[in-house]
């Protein structure tokens, strides 16, 4: 049984712990990347509130995997890139016993009043109340898949729109925006929807890239996702994201797809 009331633990101000709910789907004993996605978007995003009296958009995240990485202790840096009054560029690194596992860039951007011009072409999917129950966590071993709400309808495997709410906080006694907590749940789009049974093919993700045109808001995540495979081993999820009031965003994973 899970007993931990959340993904991850603080230990101090860069380091720490994940839970038995970050135990991953390809590896028990190794982290699902998802919940420290969430957890990068949240310092980066408090890093730059205590850096700044102004507040800058996030238009884009984009996450490299370099390795995985087991339940223990990590630690995490972050450094400006690219700074500036208007656009800025930050890195966090996520590493564990002195090797870096995920690398997180941020792009942030100076708001403007374009509400007169707004428009939105990304496509909309159906509400939670007209899915049925994913089909996620009956096929995905480890704590992270375990740890979220599924509602989800299926085309076909690879085509699929989903709903998902995570059912434990990012981190323990410390709250975290809306937008952190829907980040940490982006990289489920490439489980949700398997082309092929997880026991015959493997095809891990080794990045994703984030697009947004405005911040997220709730407690649930919305995909529209396509699953595609080509003739040489290589993948792609694309995924287009919601929150309840409709469309805001894209998601991209490149994957190593590997016949068992």
């Amino acid at each position: 049984m899970l007993e931990a009331t959340s993904y991850f633990v603080r230990i101090d101000d860069r380091t720490f712990k994940a839970t038995e709910h970050v135990s991953g789907a390809w590896n028990v004993n190794e982290q699902h990347v998802a919940p420290s996605f969430g957890l990068l978007a949240h310092l980066i995003e408090n890093d730059h509130a205590g850096r700044r009296d102004d507040r800058l958009n996030i238009g884009r995240l984009s996450y490299d995997i370099l390795g995985t990485f087991t339940l223990d202790e990590i630690e995490v840096d972050i450094r400006v890139l690219r700074p500036g009054r208007t656009i800025e560029l930050v890195e966090a690194t996520l590493s564990q016993g002195g090797r870096v596992a995920v690398i997180l860039r941020a792009w942030f951007m100076q708001a403007f009043d374009t509400e007169a011009i707004a428009a939105n072409e990304l496509p909309s999917i159906s509400s939670r109340e007209e899915m049925g129950p994913g089909r996620i966590t009956d096929e995905w071993p480890g704590g992270c898949v375990r740890s979220i709400e599924v509602s989800s309808r299926e085309e076909h495997p690879g085509r699929a729109s989903s709903w998902v709410r995570p059912l434990v906080p990012l981190i323990e006694s410390e709250p975290t925006s809306d937008l952190a907590r829907i980040i940490g749940m982006v990289d489920f789009a490439n489980g949700l929807t398997p082309r092929q049974a997880i026991n015959t093919v493997a095809f891990p993700n080794l990045d994703l890239t984030i697009h947004m045109i405005r911040e997220p808001k709730g407690e649930r995540l919305g995909y529209d996702s396509s699953v595609s495979y080509g003739e040489r081993g290589v993948g792609l999820t694309h995924t287009v994201l919601h929150d309840e009031s409709g469309p805001f965003g894209t998601a991209a994973q490149c994957l190593t797809v590997r016949p068992l």
